[in-house]
C-alpha cells in the first residue's frame, strides 16, 4: 500500500505539466501584446513627445521583463517540479535554464517583480501630472513592499544556508 501511495505522490508531479504549457501560451500572448506596442510605437514615432518616447520604451522594457519571468518560471519550474530537462545536447541553451534551484528561482522572481514594479514606478512619474498624490503613494508603497521582501527573503535564504553550513 505504501508503495502504490508514494507512486501516485511521485506521479502527481504530471499534473504540473499542464501549468507549464499554459505559460507557454501566455507567452506567446505577451509576444502579441509587444508586438502591437512595436507597431503602434514605431507608426507614431515621429509625433512622440520625449516623454511619450521613454514611457513607450518602458512599456516595451515592462513587456520584456514579464516575458523573461515567465519564461524563467516555466523552465525552473519544470525542472524543479515536473522532471529533468537534459540539455547536455544542447550547447547554445543558456547555462542557468536547467540549473535554478527552488532558491533561485525564488530570488530571480521577486527580483523580476521588483524590476516590473520599477518600470510601473517610473512611468508613473513620467506621467506624474495625470496621477493623484493616492496613486503615486500607491505605486511608491507597493515597490517598498516588492523590495523589501526581496531583502527578506534573500536574508532568509542567506542565513538558512549559513545556518546549514553550520551543520556540516
Amino acid at each position: 500500500m505504501d508503495k502504490w501511495i508514494e507512486r501516485g505522490l511521485v506521479a502527481s508531479r504530471w499534473i504540473m505539466a499542464p501549468f507549464y504549457i499554459g505559460l507557454m501560451v501566455s507567452l506567446l500572448v505577451v509576444l502579441l501584446k509587444f508586438g502591437q506596442e512595436l507597431v503602434h510605437y514605431i507608426e507614431n514615432a515621429v509625433a512622440l513627445t520625449g516623454e511619450e518616447t521613454v514611457t513607450g520604451a518602458l512599456e516595451m522594457v515592462d513587456l520584456a521583463l514579464l516575458g523573461s519571468l515567465i519564461l524563467i518560471v516555466i523552465f525552473s519550474g519544470y525542472e524543479n517540479f515536473v522532471s529533468r530537462i537534459d540539455g547536455a545536447d544542447h550547447v547554445n541553451w543558456p547555462s542557468w535554464m536547467t540549473k535554478v534551484d527552488f532558491a533561485g528561482l525564488k530570488l530571480k522572481l521577486l527580483a523580476s517583480i521588483v524590476l516590473i514594479s520599477a518600470i510601473q514606478l517610473l512611468k508613473g512619474f513620467m506621467q506624474i501630472e495625470k496621477l493623484t498624490d493616492r496613486d503615486l503613494y500607491w505605486l511608491v508603497g507597493i515597490h517598498i513592499v516588492f523590495m523589501l521582501s526581496s531583502v527578506l527573503l534573500a536574508l532568509s535564504d542567506w542565513l538558512q544556508a549559513k545556518a546549514g553550513h553550520g551543520e556540516e
